[in-house]
């Protein structure tokens, strides 16, 4: 075992594991729909959760997605970057965002409409992701098309891997959610694991912490900020996978 996830793992009654999702425990696929967590993920999160103090997943999925593939007791789900959290009664919104539901609804309405062949158009309640990975001739039709809604709407664009997402104008990310979670659970010590430029906010709340351990999971697309910033880097989920069970033991 390395030497950080050992001492990690000996501290786990006052630690915790937050994870991205797409390209950490799950694959990336062209359809976004069709996106599930590596086989083998689902016992080694509830082996984690039976020793960590916090397991978290941390996506801009949606919390309902989160919750249908992810059917493990007591870990947390937390979608749409901190907007949104399953619970035992459902899915839990945050008020802030709801003045804007009818906004994203009309732009996911029109980005159907507009959208050119091989373009995807997700629909994720509280923020909709135009996807150009299996047409590259759609991406300037994305980004065209997200820089004038935003502007209309009120909406902040962000680019991520092989799309572009126009999300509520409000100040959470995987940061905020990250930190949040820490103060919640009381952590000392902590991982962060991701794929994406936007795991860099949660790279900085483990940060903080006494003992912290940050996880690139690598591949062709991979920020090399993200890189930069990691104290390791794994070959795709399959990699993280081996982390997480090395976490478990």
């Amino acid at each position: 075992m390395r030497p950080r996830l050992a001492e990690l793992r000996a501290r786990a009654p006052e630690a915790g594991v937050i994870l991205d999702f797409d390209g950490t425990l799950a694959p990336i696929v062209v359809d976004p729909a069709q996106a599930r967590p590596l086989p083998g993920s689902v016992p080694v999160l509830r082996a984690l959760v039976a020793r960590f103090r916090l397991v978290a997943v941390v996506s801009g999925r949606p919390a309902a997605f989160l919750a249908a593939h992810l059917d493990v007791p007591g870990l947390v789900r937390v979608g749409a970057y901190g907007l949104e959290r399953a619970t035992a009664e459902g899915v839990s919104t945050s008020p802030e965002v709801v003045p804007w539901l009818p906004a994203v609804a009309e732009v996911a309405e029109a980005a159907r409409r507009a959208a050119p062949p091989g373009a995807l158009v997700e629909d994720k309640g509280t923020s909709v992701t135009l996807h150009y990975r299996a047409t590259r001739e759609a991406r300037t039709w994305a980004q065209t098309f997200a820089a004038s809604q935003g502007e209309a709407h009120g909406l902040v664009v962000h680019e991520a891997r092989q799309s572009v997402e126009l999300r509520v104008p409000v100040a959470v990310d995987k940061g905020t959610a990250a930190d949040a979670l820490i103060a919640e659970a009381g952590l000392v010590a902590g991982c962060a694991a991701g794929d994406d430029a936007g795991d860099l906010a949660a790279f900085a709340a483990v940060s903080r912490l006494p003992l912290h351990v940050r996880v690139a999971v690598g591949s062709d697309e991979a920020p090399p900020a993200l890189l930069a910033a990691a104290d390791f880097v794994v070959d795709g989920p399959a990699g993280m996978l081996a982390v997480l069970r090395e976490l478990a033991g």
